[in-house]
């Protein structure tokens, strides 16, 4: 049991912290809005190794080596000059890297929000310190069950303790991703683990078990309502379960209509250094990085993926929607906030909402001059070139 004098400076300096984090994911958000042909997020890949063997997963190994400190690092830097507002490290069990920290603290010296995907079987106190030294900004776990089994280890009985280990230490958002998915014995362990997620303090998100192809089958019966249970947990406003309008889609198997930006607003690279438009669509363009250019990130933007109608990438997805809210804002914020009634009004948006676009939305017929006033003066204090 931890000291109550504990208790309450571990949350003042995770709310410290989070203050500084917000500042600068304001200002991704901003760049994103005014600039509509850098990457908002990368996905690398440090080491396909992994120290587990999920039935489920098509992206690790048990051998690979971790790639040569000087090419992450390269790469790091090369994705910072293509102007990368978020990298997170992926594989295969990034941590498994044992330069880990270097690269973090190099993403971070370039000024880009930092992220780690694990699997959390490395984590406890002591690496969790590390990360905050390293300057980490995002971290997330997948909890794939509440007990172990033939499928995963990946379960809140395993990772009870490195969870509690995360709320006493680390200085960075933690977010638990649970699964549902027709395949799987039990769907309500995903409530459960979403449940006793939020309990912790950390953010909760829902992924949708899809295939090789990235692709999925509608969920049925009680599958489709503990997904719906789960996105009605106790989310905040800007939690991203709470705007998830392609998930509700593929859930029912109904397409989204949507352009996927994914080799120019959202890059992975693999382990070898190629760009991929995602994980579950390696080889496509396959550029190695050093090679890609501007020229790349512009035709790539407009290219039509045949995948997309069904693609379950959420964070494509969630990048593709701030390019939507750049080139048709009231459209979006009418998809996101929809009213009651036929006559929708910024009016009706909450609060924070409204708040942000006055402070964000970039200038258009619509803005009146104070409102753009106070949009550039923001940019300007942000440090976002117009």
């Amino acid at each position: 049991m931890l000291d109550w004098k504990v208790m309450i400076s571990n949350r003042l300096r995770r709310q410290l912290c989070a203050v500084k984090r917000r500042a600068r994911e304001a200002q991704m958000f901003t760049k994103a809005l005014k600039s509509p042909r850098h990457p908002i997020l990368a996905h690398i890949v440090p080491t396909r190794r992994c120290n587990l063997s999920c039935d489920y997963c098509s992206e690790y190994d048990s051998h690979s080596a971790p790639v040569p400190i000087e090419q992450m690092l390269n790469r790091i830097d090369h994705l910072a000059a293509l102007g990368t507002t978020i990298i997170h490290l992926s594989g295969g069990e990034p941590l498994l890297h044992p330069e880990a920290d270097t690269i973090i603290r190099r993403i971070r010296e370039h000024g880009v929000l930092a992220g780690v995907l694990t699997n959390g079987f490395l984590l406890g106190p002591r690496r969790i310190r590390q990360l905050n030294d390293a300057g980490l900004d995002h971290l997330q776990i997948s909890v794939d069950n509440v007990q172990p089994d033939d499928v995963s280890m990946k379960s809140w009985k395993v990772l009870e303790r490195k969870l509690r280990a995360l709320f006493e230490h680390a200085n960075f958002e933690v977010n638990i991703n649970s699964v549902v998915g027709n395949d799987l014995p039990n769907p309500d362990e995903a409530l459960e683990i979403a449940r006793r997620a939020i309990d912790l303090g950390f953010t909760s998100t829902v992924g949708i078990l899809h295939d090789h192809n990235g692709q999925l089958r509608p969920l049925e019966g009680r599958y489709l309502e503990v997904y719906e249970e789960i996105n009605e947990l106790g989310q905040s406003l800007f939690s991203p379960s709470t705007h998830n309008s392609f998930q509700k889609n593929m859930v029912r198997g109904l397409p989204t209509d949507w352009h996927c930006h994914a080799g120019c607003r959202y890059l992975y690279i693999c382990e070898h250094g190629l760009v991929h438009y995602c994980s579950q669509q390696r080889g496509t363009p396959g550029i190695p990085l050093e090679e890609y250019t501007p020229a790349h990130l512009e035709q790539e933007y407009s290219t039509i993926k045949e995948c997309a109608p069904y693609c379950t990438v959420s964070c494509v997805h969630r990048v593709a929607w701030l390019d939507k809210l750049r080139e048709t804002p009231r459209e979006a914020l009418q998809e996101f906030f929809p009213s009651d009634g036929d006559n929708w009004s910024t009016a009706d948006l909450p609060m924070p909402v409204r708040v942000l676009s006055w402070l964000f939305m970039p200038d258009d017929s619509e803005v009146k001059p104070k409102e753009g006033f106070v949009s550039r003066t923001t940019q300007r204090i942000l440090g976002i070139n117009r």
